[in-house]
């Protein structure tokens, strides 16, 4: 076995805290396999570990595993970007909806667009959307991947490469971009050519739901165009709940 199966994630946290992204992955899949999932929601940060992770999958002669949650308002330049990473990269993109019964129920008793509302209500509609579909996505996973950066928003800054996702059942969580600027990650896409999703050149820094995401001004933060009717200090879908450290 090699050294790298034998390492756990929390022995590598602090060797990885630093490594470059390659290294992230290559640890990740080596140590997991087929039990590590990749979370592609097709925004550019996404895109460079897409990107890379099939790169380093292929020299270990492996296969990555990729999700998309599809909560059914998504841009239709999301679902384009979906296949054409799908041709250039040659993957099985797993592509998780959310359960019918449960969103009618939502819309029948508070309408179309009740997250406007109120956090509480934006809150349950990413849950039944977003939150059940991930579980669903990571059973059978020992360990999975975001794109997530600690630059991102305020309730991103303690942001570590390698955590225990608490509310996931206790899985390793990746974050190999964590300490990376925007900057760089999009030095990154135009050296290696990475596809990029079209409204990330109409000024969306950060993709979501197209009800619940707009352009950005300057000097807003990159996630200041989710939920932008909302407390910045509350910006989460609840996908990336901290629940322990």
């Amino acid at each position: 076995m090699s050294a790298a199966r034998a390492e756990t994630a929390g022995e590598a946290a602090g060797r990885l805290e630093t490594a470059s992204l390659s290294e992230v992955l290559r640890f990740a899949l080596q140590t997991y396999g087929e039990q590590l999932t990749i979370a592609c929601s097709l925004g550019v940060e996404d895109m460079v570990i897409l990107h890379e992770a099939v790169r380093v999958a292929g020299e270990l002669r492996a296969r990555p595993r990729v999700f998309l949650l599809d909560t059914g308002r998504l841009h239709q330049e999301t679902y384009d970007l979906a296949d054409r990473a799908r041709e250039r990269y040659g993957i099985d993109l797993e592509v998780y909806a959310p359960d019918t019964v449960a969103v009618e129920s939502l819309v029948r008793t508070k309408g179309m667009n009740s997250f406007y509302r109120s956090s509480d209500d934006r809150r349950e509609c990413c849950h039944i959307r977003k939150v059940l579909p991930l579980g669903r996505a990571l059973e059978g996973a020992r360990a999975w991947v975001t794109g997530m950066r600690r630059e991102q928003s305020s309730t991103r800054v303690e942001l570590r490469v390698v955590e225990v996702d608490a509310g996931n059942a206790g899985l390793a969580k990746f974050n190999p971009l964590a300490h990376w600027t925007e900057a760089k990650v999009w030095a990154f896409v135009t050296e290696h050519k990475v596809p990029t999703h079209s409204l990330h050149e109409r000024g969306y820094r950060s993709i979501g739901c197209a009800p619940c995401t707009r352009a950005v001004g300057d000097g807003e933060d990159v996630r200041a165009g989710r939920w932008w009717w909302e407390d910045p200090g509350h910006k989460e879908c609840g996908l990336h709940a901290r629940r322990a450290s």
